[in-house]
């Protein structure tokens, strides 16, 4: 189904309830320690071979040590892509001094147009903490499946522009590469930054 036939809200909680489904029994809403949904133990840690935005190969390991917000979208998405990263950017720059312990990965999901140049471009406009990943077919389908995310494309019109569908949700990961916690734009920045220096603190 391309975003043309889906009003754009409607669109969104489509997505959102699309990446909750898998979890649905699974993730929990947590106790006092956690603001955000803690997902401890039902994704796996933090893995991939792609390329970032400066052309060079990269893996989960040179991000070991930071905290890491990783999100799935395309630079061409109209709504809910710069919705999610300015609130990323926003959070992590009223870290202070912290945020240089923390990463936004953002994946493409539509590596065919978003080349490194133009993903470099994108995830520098929001902050200097966001690298952007992108990969072959085979290792964009690789990382989503192991991340449960889903995404479709729309019908080009007739210029050849088309509307990527995907799942909204952004997996935080603590230093130690293990998954913890699962966000959205809907979560109000407090919980975010209540729940990123709490995983900040993990590294001493």
């Amino acid at each position: 189904m391309s975003s043309a036939h889906i009003p754009s809200i409607a669109r969104r909680l489509l997505l959102l309830a699309m990446l909750a489904l898998p979890l649905a029994g699974c993730g929990h809403k947590t106790d006092e320690a956690w603001q955000l949904t803690d997902i401890a133990g039902v994704m796996p840690d933090l893995q991939f071979n792609l390329t970032n935005d400066l052309g060079q190969p990269v893996t989960a390991a040179a991000y070991k040590g930071d905290v890491v917000l990783l999100y799935f979208g395309y630079t061409h998405c109209p709504d809910v892509c710069p919705t999610t990263m300015q609130l990323m950017a926003s959070v992590v720059g009223e870290l202070g001094p912290a945020a240089k312990d923390v990463r936004i990965l953002f994946v493409s999901v539509d590596p065919r147009r978003d080349t490194p140049a133009i993903l470099r471009a994108y995830t520098q406009a929001f902050s200097p903490n966001a690298v952007g990943l992108t990969g072959t077919l085979a290792q964009i389908d690789a990382i989503t499946r192991r991340y449960r995310v889903a995404f479709s494309y729309g019908k080009p019109d007739k210029f050849g522009n088309y509307a990527v569908d995907h799942s909204a949700g952004v997996y935080i990961f603590g230093p130690s590469g293990r998954i913890r916690l699962l966000a959205s734009d809907t979560n109000p920045p407090s919980a975010w930054l209540h729940d990123l220096r709490q995983l900040i603190a993990e590294r001493s």
